[in-house]
């Protein structure tokens, strides 16, 4: 039977997650809980965390916050500051390969290589959302209006990829041939790289605010709905003509996180009533791994090993589900 462990977090938590063994719950308050072998506090913003991002080797958390800095959190509870931007609001990070950072405020994103090297990209209106590709070479960047494709480490022209409206939340698919957006409504918009196809997924009946690449990049699980919808990007076309899979549908309950299991064909799926539960593609057979709380689950992740999950909720309830006693 799975167990819960709970976590002592403050406030509203932005972003759980593994480093490694360490498990890590950074709180808006600007408090990070590390739970590990015993349990740290840190606090590295002089105020609020905006953002938080694990980067891709499980080494450090890059945090960001309304003080414009850009710190590096060790699982060791040791603080790096990375990059200051005085008198801005650092509200977007995200992670690439080989230590490659990237962050925003307003109308400008910056990508800070491994080896030190920052970049600097201005766009005419507010960048929404920061991915970088699979590989590394490209950072993509959401705003009003579409995404535009940047050169991380090299020069280069940007690609410009176009759909009227406010793109925000951004992610590559893992074999780096679709990228997908959240808009500002309720539905997603998603480009076909090779030749900039546009592909539409509406339908939702609230904003989608969390998604996840299932380990091998079949699917795209999606929240926003009374139910996980999974879009299909097995083919060429990726969803386009196809119905999504539709997983632990409750009748009057939104779902607000998933987070896909890293080696097999399963969502853990959170839902506005801080209930928690894991469902399995093929049958559709569900387990519910936590009984409803104060709040929505506002973030899940897995560890490398797909056997704990840490979550957080938007009321400050947080823990470690584990699958195995």
């Amino acid at each position: 039977m799975p167990t819960i462990a709970p976590v002592d977090v403050d406030g509203f938590v932005v972003r759980a997650g593994f480093l490694k063994t360490t498990v890590f719950f950074a709180s808006g308050e600007g408090e990070i809980t590390l739970s590990g072998e015993g349990e740290k506090k840190l606090r590295p913003h002089k105020a609020g965390l905006l953002a938080a991002e694990p980067l891709k080797d499980g080494t450090g958390l890059i945090t960001s916050g309304d003080d414009g800095c850009l710190y590096r959190c060790g699982s060791d509870a040791s603080v790096e500051l990375v990059a200051e931007r005085p008198r801005k609001w650092i509200d977007l990070v995200a992670t690439g390969p080989s230590g490659a950072v990237a962050f925003a405020s307003g109308r400008v994103a910056w990508a800070r290589l491994g080896d030190g090297r920052e970049k600097e990209f201005t766009h005419e209106r507010a960048v929404g959302g920061l991915a970088f590709a699979p590989k590394g070479a490209r950072l993509a960047v959401s705003r009003y209006d579409g995404a535009t494709l940047w050169w991380a480490g090299t020069d280069g022209p940007p690609t410009e990829l176009s759909w009227k409206g406010a793109h925000l939340g951004i992610s590559f698919s893992p074999d780096g041939k679709f990228l997908v957006t959240a808009m500002q409504e309720n539905a997603l918009h998603g480009w076909r790289l090779s030749d900039a196809q546009d592909m539409r997924m509406s339908g939702y009946p609230a904003k989608v605010k969390s998604f996840s690449w299932s380990y091998k990049g079949k699917f795209l699980a999606t929240s926003g709905a009374n139910a996980a919808i999974l879009w299909p990007f097995q083919g060429k076309t990726g969803p386009m003509g196809q119905s999504p899979l539709q997983l632990g549908a409750r009748t009057d309950l939104l779902v607000s996180a998933v987070a896909c299991h890293p080696k097999e064909d399963v969502v853990a799926i959170g839902y506005q009533d801080g209930s928690v539960s894991m469902c399995r593609f093929g049958d559709k057979a569900e387990v519910h791994l936590r009984r409803p709380g104060n709040s929505p689950v506002s973030t899940m992740d897995w560890d490398a090993d797909g056997v704990r999950l840490a979550f957080g909720t938007e009321g400050g309830e947080a823990g470690i589900i584990s699958l195995q006693d």
